[in-house]
């Protein structure tokens, strides 16, 4: 299975066209990754209120405790104490909250942006590079096969008669040619068919 033309024209096109498309994608997924980023920074907000609320709830558990060994009075401190802290952990959860929504919408977008463009990418791309890998693939084992060279030369012979202004013309014409078997004819034509499909014989 050959991957390139062998012929400069046609690769230095196909190894273009690979570049391109490799460079899309690349240039697709920096963009995701980037606007990830850039949508990251604003759970910061949830990242502070998380570490205040965890703050508050654990100063106020220890002022509790504290609060319990006042003689008498002790329990009555402690509990207005522990409804506040349960508020600090309350806090504490909405900014964890926040963190989470704003890092399940990152990802989300993230991914939209790398496979829709990519995808994109691949539609254009792939489908025109496997046909021509399948037809070179199909063109050189019909060159192998017995008879091929003609059934290469008829191609040639009915494809854009551009492609035959270089083959030497031989008495009575090519098509006559090819009739008659004429192989150096029939290996001219089978050569322009090659040349088409972007192979050498």
């Amino acid at each position: 299975m050959r991957l390139y033309a062998q012929t400069p024209p046609r690769r230095i096109r196909q190894v273009f066209a690979d570049l391109i498309a490799v460079a899309l994608i690349a240039a697709s997924v920096w963009f995701a990754l980037t606007v990830r980023d850039a949508i990251m920074s604003l759970a910061e907000p949830g990242r502070k209120a998380q570490s205040a609320g965890d703050d508050l709830a654990t100063g106020l558990n220890n002022a509790a405790d504290s609060a319990s060994g006042v003689p008498l009075i002790g329990g009555a401190l402690k509990k207005p104490l522990q409804a506040a802290a349960s508020a600090g952990d309350g806090l504490s959860d909405a900014g964890r909250s926040l963190q989470d929504v704003v890092g399940q919408v990152a990802d989300l977008t993230a991914l939209a942006l790398i496979v829709l463009p990519v995808a994109f990418v691949l539609v254009l791309w792939l489908p025109p590079r496997l046909l021509w890998i399948r037809r070179s693939a199909t063109t050189r084992r019909l060159l192998d096969a017995p008879g091929g060279a003609d059934l290469l030369a008829l191609r040639a012979l009915t494809g854009p008669l551009r492609d035959l202004a270089r083959v030497p013309v031989p008495p009575g014409g090519l098509a006559d040619a090819w009739r008659r078997g004429d192989r150096q004819a029939i290996a001219d034509l089978s050569e322009v068919a090659l040349a088409r499909a972007g192979l050498r014989a």
